[in-house]
Formats: structure tokens, sequence, C-alpha cells
């Protein structure tokens, strides 16, 4: 079981604007197509093999979340309808349907605002060698994956090749300036503040996530993709227990195979045995139910 292959190529007719690992970018008059291939990106290195319908799940979750927060801050999304998006991409319609968000042109702040809940990943390496994360000090006799006191704002840099890299909020701060800062690091903490007490609601820990932000004018809105599976760590909330790394409904399933191999974390990927894409796909498809209550 091979993943869909990328149909987002042949639209000539439309202003390619720019590929990332997962989204390509695609330039109308006044607004923007952000499209989510199926494509995987572990380890900063985009798979040979793809899961299938994954950029179905992304784009319908951020959707839901989109909404979800908008009393918080307001976001780049005008739609998600194919149907309703402007008459120059109808011939494409059908490539783009599900996958794909037409959103506005904002100016987006070089700041990965990443909120951590749980000590996991590079927290947790960090937290071994310092006791501390991106620079903030936490409790002795932590374990992986415990839950912290509080949520705290860990930012990194946003790097367009290679992995973004953690930095402390006073880096940022002589980056984008302290007003800037502050506003991002609160409203961070704010949206996975909500969020997490509804995914608890459902049954699923949202250990960390990340969100981008943009200037539209002289105000800041939320931008790209928002607590999805590629963005967030999701873990179910039953089968939680803290010592050690935990099962997740995103993209650490795959993380955690590809450790298993003999592979230096660099291109190309190994290509995912066709058990290791259906399950991930099968656990895209659960936290999209579980979160929005709908099936694909």
């Amino acid at each position: 079981m091979q993943g869909a292959p990328n149909q987002m190529d042949s639209m000539p007719d439309l202003k390619f604007l720019k590929r990332g690992k997962v989204r390509e970018i695609y330039e109308l008059d006044d607004a923007f197509l952000m499209v989510a291939s199926d494509r995987v990106s572990c380890f900063d290195v985009v798979l040979p093999t793809s899961v299938p319908r994954k950029g179905e799940v992304l784009t319908q979750i951020s959707a839901f979340w989109f909404d979800f927060i908008k009393d918080i801050i307001s976001n780049h999304l005008i739609s998600v309808d194919a149907d309703s998006f402007p008459p120059e991409t109808t011939k494409y319609k059908e490539n783009l349907r599900g996958r794909t968000m037409l959103v506005k042109k904002v100016k987006p702040i070089p700041v990965e605002c990443v909120v951590r809940g749980y000590l996991s990943g590079s927290g947790w390496k960090e937290y071994q060698e310092s006791q501390t994360v991106c620079g903030i000090s936490l409790p002795e006799g932590l374990a992986e994956s415990d839950k912290l006191p509080h949520p705290i704002f860990t930012p990194a840099t946003k790097e367009d090749v290679g992995h973004d890299m953690n930095v402390s909020f006073d880096y940022i701060v002589k980056e984008i300036g302290e007003e800037t800062a502050s506003f991002l690091r609160d409203v961070s903490l704010a949206i996975y503040t909500k969020a997490r007490d509804y995914a608890d609601s459902k049954s699923i820990i949202i250990a960390d996530t990340k969100f981008e932000f943009g200037w539209l004018d002289d105000k800041i809105i939320l931008i790209d993709e928002v607590l999805t599976p590629d963005s967030s760590r999701f873990w179910p909330r039953e089968l939680y227990k803290p010592g050690s790394s935990q099962p997740s409904f995103d993209k650490q399933y795959v993380r955690d195979y590809l450790l298993t191999l003999d592979w230096d974390k660099t291109y190309p990927g190994p290509e995912l045995p066709d058990e290791v894409v259906a399950n991930t796909q099968e656990k895209y498809f659960q936290v999209h139910k579980f979160l929005t209550g709908k099936s694909l």
C-alpha cells in the first residue's frame, strides 16, 4: 500500500509560489491556496512513501480548530470549500477538494510558537542535561512525559531549510520586539489551554503543539495549520503512563518505526511498509473523528 502520488504539480494555470515539506502554496489575486499533500516528513526528510488522505485530515482538523478558537484570535482561513474557491481554480477542483485552504495574504512572523504541557521530545532531552527547557527552569525529578506544573512557551526559529532551533524568550524579544513577543506568548498559551481542555473531554492529551502567526495590516492573526497531528503530540488519555514515550495519534508513530532502522536521517528516506502506512492513516483518521465528531 503505497501513499497516493502528489497530484498538485499538474495545475499549470495557477501561480505556484512555494513548496514546503508537506504543502504547496499557490498565489491568486488576493489570496493564497494552501494545498496539503499526503507526504510525510520526519527528521526533516520527506519520505518516499506517503499516507493516503493525510492532507485531508490536516486541512479539516485545522478548519475545526480555527473556528473553535476564533474568540481568542482571528485567523487567515477564508474557506475549505473547493466549490467556493475563485473561478481560476475550477478545473482543478477535484484535486483541491478536502485538502485545500483558501487563506488571506499575510506577512509571516518568523517564530515557531511552541507550547508544552508535558515533558517530551527535545524538551525532555534538554531537561535531562540542564533541568531547563528553552532556558525555563523546571522542578527536579520530572520523568519523561510528565505533566508540567503549568504550560510553558518555548519558541523556536522558523527555518526554511533544516530543523527549527529552540531558542529562549529573550532571543525572540531581540528579534521581533518585546510587545510582539509577549503577545505571541500570551495568545499561544491561551489557545493551548482552551484546546487542551476540549481535547481532554474527548480523551486526548495535547502534550505540545506549535503555532504560527502573521501580520495582516497592523493586526496579528493565526496562520498556517493549527493543532494537527503534524504540528502537535496527541496522546490517548486512557493509555497515558509517565516515565517513557507515549502511544500517539500523530506521526511520532512513523518516527518510532524509523528509529528501529539503520538509517542516518538523511535524504533519501526509507520506504514505509504497508502496515506502517495503514496504521498511520488510521491514527490520523481516529484523531480527526475524536476531535471533530465527524468521519472523513
